[in-house]
C-alpha cells in the first residue's frame, strides 16, 4: 500500500472514530468584532522510507507570529475555488512547490488561531526529489521533519504561559532544536489523533 493510500485511509478511519480534537484558541475580544478569516495550509508528506512533513520558518520581519515555525499556507483568496486550491497556491508562492507535484489525499479537521484565521489543513503527498525556492520575503527557512516524530504524543509537550494577563496553554514539540508551537503544533496534534498511523510502517 502507497503512503498516499495509508494516509487517506487513516484519515477516512478518523473521521468516523470522533476522537477528541483541540479547539482552537479563544479569540481576544477585538479578533472577535473583526470575525474570523478563512485559511489554509499545505501538510506536505515528503514519500521517503521514513516519511516527512515540510515546514517553514517564517521572518522576524513578519508582522504576525514572527519568527514561528508553520506550514506554507495563508489566506483563502476571493479567486480561489476552496481551501485545497488556496493550500496549493500559497505553497508555490511561498516554497516554489508547483502544485502538479502534490497528490491532494484530502483536509484535516479546521483550527481557528488567536490571531482571528479558521484554517483548514490539507494533507498532501509528494515525491522526494523536490527542492525548495522559498520566497524571501515570507519564508526565512525551509526543512523536514519525520512524520513519524511530529505525530509521537511523546514529543507533544504541553506547556503554559502568561499572555495579556490570562493563563494559557499550549502544545510545544521540539525537534533539533527547532521550536514548533501555537497553531502548528496544535494542527499536528490534531492530525496524529485522527491518523493514529503506526509508526514502524
Amino acid at each position: 500500500m502507497t503512503l498516499a493510500q495509508r494516509l487517506r485511509n487513516a484519515l477516512e478511519r478518523g473521521r468516523t472514530r470522533n476522537p477528541v480534537l483541540l479547539p482552537g484558541d479563544a479569540l481576544e475580544e477585538e479578533e472577535r468584532e473583526a470575525g474570523l478569516t478563512p485559511a489554509a495550509v499545505l501538510v506536505a508528506v515528503v514519500d521517503r522510507p521514513e516519511p516527512t512533513v515540510i515546514l517553514t520558518l517564517r521572518p522576524e520581519t513578519m508582522r504576525k507570529h514572527p519568527g514561528q515555525i508553520s506550514f506554507p499556507g495563508g489566506r483563502i483568496d476571493p479567486g480561489d475555488a476552496g481551501p485545497i486550491e488556496a493550500a496549493l497556491r500559497e505553497a508555490e508562492e511561498e516554497i516554489g512547490l508547483p502544485p502538479s507535484l502534490v497528490e491532494v489525499i484530502g483536509t484535516a479537521d479546521l483550527y481557528r488561531t488567536i490571531t482571528g484565521f479558521e484554517v483548514t489543513p490539507v494533507i498532501g503527498v509528494l515525491q522526494p526529489g523536490f527542492t525548495p525556492a522559498p520566497h524571501a520575503g515570507e519564508v526565512a527557512a525551509v526543512f523536514e521533519a519525520p512524520l513519524a516524530y511530529l505525530l509521537d504524543p511523546a514529543h507533544q509537550i504541553v506547556k503554559h504561559l502568561d499572555w495579556k494577563g490570562r493563563a494559557r496553554s499550549y502544545y510545544e514539540i521540539d525537534y533539533e532544536g527547532r521550536r514548533i508551537w501555537g497553531a502548528t503544533a496544535a494542527m499536528i496534534v490534531n492530525l496524529s489523533r485522527r491518523l493514529e498511523l503506526e509508526h514502524s510502517k
